[in-house]
């Protein structure tokens, strides 16, 4: 496996193909200066939060800072980065069809499990 210097590591373009395929102007989630902020900072960002670089001046210990939620962000690219994080560990929509009917083992009652947790509603038949 080669491992990448500090300067390729940083000055790589950042995607994320996971979450963004289209890339990040294409995805409604961000603004043009946003995306471009993302695309070229991004991957300082994530070896800063990764650790696979250590911050080598105080603007990235303080991007490391505000990526970790230790202060507010400064600066529009951290700004874009934390918006990132919070598009990307969103919530998932829970939808009116995804329960499904489980048997559980030690009685034949079937038991509703939701999807989403969070939004779990017990209706009594009393």
């Amino acid at each position: 496996m080669t491992t990448l210097s500090r300067e390729k590591l940083i000055n790589r373009p950042f995607a994320d193909k996971k979450h963004y395929p289209y890339g990040f102007a294409r995805s409604g989630d961000f603004s043009i200066s946003e995306s471009k902020l993302l695309q070229a900072h991004g991957s300082l960002f994530a070896a800063l939060v990764d650790g696979k670089i250590e911050p080598s001046s105080d603007v990235e210990i303080n991007y490391l800072n505000a990526a970790l939620g230790q202060c507010e962000p400064q600066t529009p690219q951290a700004k874009a980065w934390i918006k990132y994080q919070n598009r990307i560990n969103r919530p998932k929509a829970a939808s009116i069809y995804g329960s499904k009917r489980v048997v559980t083992e030690d009685t034949d009652d079937t038991v509703e499990i939701d999807d989403d947790n969070d939004l779990e509603i017990n209706i009594d038949d009393d």
